[in-house]
């Protein structure tokens, strides 16, 4: 069902609230990724999201509310500095995990006696929320590793006949999921790049933030605290490879790379930059945008992995995207699509 986002069909979003008060599952948007939604406090619809997604059951779920005060309903011990992070990011793309009460069934937190929370920036979102009359447990509206969803569209490919409703109210604004801060630790700790990054997290509680070191590693020897983020993630079809290094080697490391996949009988896609796309021969180039907009970068992500499915090649070479501001949260995806394959390369092999 369609939605404007600027002007809300009482009915359409009063059905998908009646679906999610019965229980059912709606996908719906945020300002982040399109939500796989179902009433947080019922374990039957929490288990019924796991298996529309065929999603790992110790994978938690991220609780969303519409108002400060509901995150009481669901945690224990709220901290002061979560009331400060809401003040500054709140509605907004930031997740926080607490100690939850009771009342959340563990089948909503993966068995955790922690829970995620988060207030999405995104009217469908919150009006979704508040006419539901229940708090909504909503983890990406995809099947399970693959690329998360920008557009309804993609929600249509991987969940069509699974779920009750898909409320599109258009492509997303940031393109990523929300950066998650362990409130629970005596530092707070980011156990998932995003948007808000740690600079800004640490601005706003006047302290020191860390990152697990777990998220930044290069390979997946070392895991993360978070248990989601063990997982292979965000994955297209065909095989993924990270090259990296500086620019000119690069672009003669992919060349070759794509002239042997030809000869291979193999197709295979790019994904490069404005500033270098021209540069490449291959049977598709992706520009996924310049590299002076790492926003542009991020929102775009997901899209053309998908992009790459439609076009059933068989190998995909990337560009590295280290940028200033979300270059961690967009590598902390690219590196899980990838399943960690990067090829360095120097001067040399020019």
């Amino acid at each position: 069902m369609r939605v404007d986002p600027l002007r809300i069909d009482d009915n359409v979003i009063g059905e998908a609230a009646r679906l999610i008060g019965a229980g059912e599952l709606v996908a719906f948007p945020t300002e982040t990724v399109y939500g796989l939604g179902a009433d947080a406090l019922r374990a039957e619809a929490a288990a019924k999201i796991y298996a529309a997604k065929g999603r790992p059951s110790d994978n938690p779920l991220i609780v969303h509310i519409a108002e400060f005060d509901d995150l009481a309903r669901v945690a224990n011990d709220v901290p002061p500095q979560a009331k400060i992070l809401a003040d500054a990011f709140w509605p907004g793309p930031l997740t926080m995990i607490l100690n939850k009460k009771r009342e959340v069934p563990d089948a909503t937190t993966g068995g955790l006696d922690t829970v995620a929370v988060r207030m999405p920036n995104h009217p469908v979102a919150l009006e979704l929320i508040r006419k539901s009359g229940c708090l909504i447990a909503a983890p990406s509206a995809n099947a399970s590793g693959r690329p998360s969803p920008t557009e309804a569209a993609h929600v249509r490919q991987d969940l069509y006949g699974r779920i009750a409703m898909i409320l599109d109210g258009g492509a997303v604004g940031i393109g990523i999921e929300s950066t998650i801060v362990d409130l629970t630790e005596e530092v707070p700790m980011i156990l998932r790049p995003g948007y808000i990054t740690r600079e800004l997290l640490a601005d706003a509680l006047g302290r020191e933030v860390v990152t697990d070191p777990g998220i930044l590693a290069d390979d997946d020897a070392k895991r993360p605290k978070a248990p989601g983020m063990k997982y292979r993630h965000y994955a297209p079809k065909a095989r993924l490879s990270i090259v990296e290094g500086p620019e000119g080697a690069v672009i003669a490391k992919i060349n070759g790379l794509a002239e042997n996949a030809r000869r291979e009988g193999k197709k295979a896609a790019v994904i490069a930059t404005d500033e270098t796309a021209d540069a490449y021969e291959a049977d598709a180039v992706l520009s996924i945008g310049s590299r002076l907009d790492d926003a542009t970068i991020a929102r775009r992500l997901y899209r053309i992995l998908r992009e790459c499915d439609e076009l059933q090649v068989s190998e995909i070479y990337s560009e590295s995207f280290q940028t200033p501001n979300l270059g961690t949260a967009i590598m902390n995806r690219l590196l899980k699509a990838a399943g960690h394959t990067v090829i360095r390369v120097c001067e040399a092999e020019e």
